[in-house]
């Protein structure tokens, strides 16, 4: 397989190291990063109108609901650059999601490839999101953000087990060995 043809699949709790490892990812195999957070967040930014849709249920700490996620998600896989390969951060979080991208690959004949779990011990996530300084990042924000990743996204690794699909790798070490790890973990050259 084509490094242009992979499609993967980022997940893990905030602040594990999703984000970093899937540009890093991403640049080694020549296909986008597509980072959910980042898009909604520019959007919140730029004021527009998704960004409004978007700003309070992001300022909670909550997940932005099924169909819009899916109403982004399906816009951003149909620009030329993902058609033959990308790496989704941040989607899906939620089982609906899981099956949404699912029935948006089925439209396009092609399926995922990997789904690379990063994990961390909650500490570690917490005291990263403090450090990160962004206005979102507030203690009681943060805790909230990993309460409905517990509830919500959690569920998805079994899921993604039982399909073969799941690669577990832990965010609590240096991420040039993290990187190393995700690389050996989908079977792409590791350097």
């Amino acid at each position: 397989m084509a490094a242009a043809d992979r499609r993967i699949v980022f997940l893990g709790p905030p602040n594990s190291g999703k984000g970093t490892q899937a540009a890093i990812l991403a640049k080694d195999l020549g296909i986008p990063a597509i980072s959910t957070g980042e898009m909604l967040r520019s959007a919140v930014a730029a004021g527009s109108s998704l960004g409004d849709r978007v700003k309070d249920v992001m300022t909670r700490g909550d997940l932005v609901n099924d169909e819009l996620m899916a109403e982004v998600i399906r816009d951003r896989l149909s620009q030329s650059d993902a058609l033959t390969g990308f790496l989704l951060d941040g989607y899906p979080r939620t089982a609906v999601q899981a099956a949404t991208l699912e029935e948006i690959l089925g439209g396009i004949n092609a399926d995922l490839d990997d789904v690379v779990l990063i994990d961390a011990p909650e500490d570690v996530l917490v005291t990263r999101a403090l450090g990160r300084g962004r206005e979102d990042d507030q203690e009681h924000v943060v805790h909230e953000r990993l309460r409905v990743y517990r509830e919500k996204t959690a569920p998805l690794i079994d899921f993604y087990e039982v399909k073969g699909l799941l690669r577990r790798i832990s965010g609590d070490q240096p991420i040039e060995e993290v990187a190393r790890q995700v690389k050996a973990s989908i079977g792409a050259e590791v350097g």
